[in-house]
């Protein structure tokens, strides 16, 4: 599952290592805050959803096995923080953040993750790219994430590659 601001941000950031966990099996989710074309995620085999009906919707079912937050998101919205705050504390849930500055309450254990696209990740995330009409550059074949202790609670070991 991922929370993020936009379909494009969700994309750019995470959509290579989307459309692997998709392709190793996992159903994603992807909720923004800023309601758009599901396409983009769609085309990486994930589905789409609004964020904010999402927070206020009570939900039953199995718990995700990662959680994937856009770190401004994180920092932009209390509800996010206090359900990512609360996911930590049970500890079933591997969290990790994508963005461009990481969240102000990591502590300074902060872990760097990558995960290495395959090939079909990076073309699926260019076609997604362009289907959002975000601009096309050169796909990266490397997705950088950060994990560490939120306000002193401890995520699972994350099933990425140190940096």
């Amino acid at each position: 599952m991922v929370f993020a601001p936009t379909i494009v941000g969700a994309v750019r950031a995470a959509g290579g290592w989307l459309f692997d966990s998709v392709m190793a099996g996992s159903d994603v989710m992807v909720l923004v805050s800023e309601k758009g074309d599901c396409r983009p995620v769609e085309i990486l085999g994930a589905l789409g959803g609004d964020l904010q009906v999402a927070l206020g919707t009570r939900v039953h079912g199995p718990r995700p096995h990662t959680l994937a937050v856009g770190a401004e998101l994180y920092d932009a919205d209390l509800r996010v923080r206090r359900l990512v705050q609360l996911i930590l504390e049970n500890g079933l849930t591997e969290v990790r953040f994508f963005g461009e500055n990481w969240p102000a309450d990591l502590d300074d254990d902060i872990e760097r993750m990558s995960h290495r696209l395959s090939v079909a990740a990076r073309a699926f995330k260019t076609q997604a790219l362009a289907a959002a009409a975000a601009p096309v550059e050169p796909v990266e074949t490397t997705e950088v994430f950060v994990s560490g202790e939120v306000l002193s609670l401890a995520p699972e070991t994350p099933h990425l590659v140190p940096v």
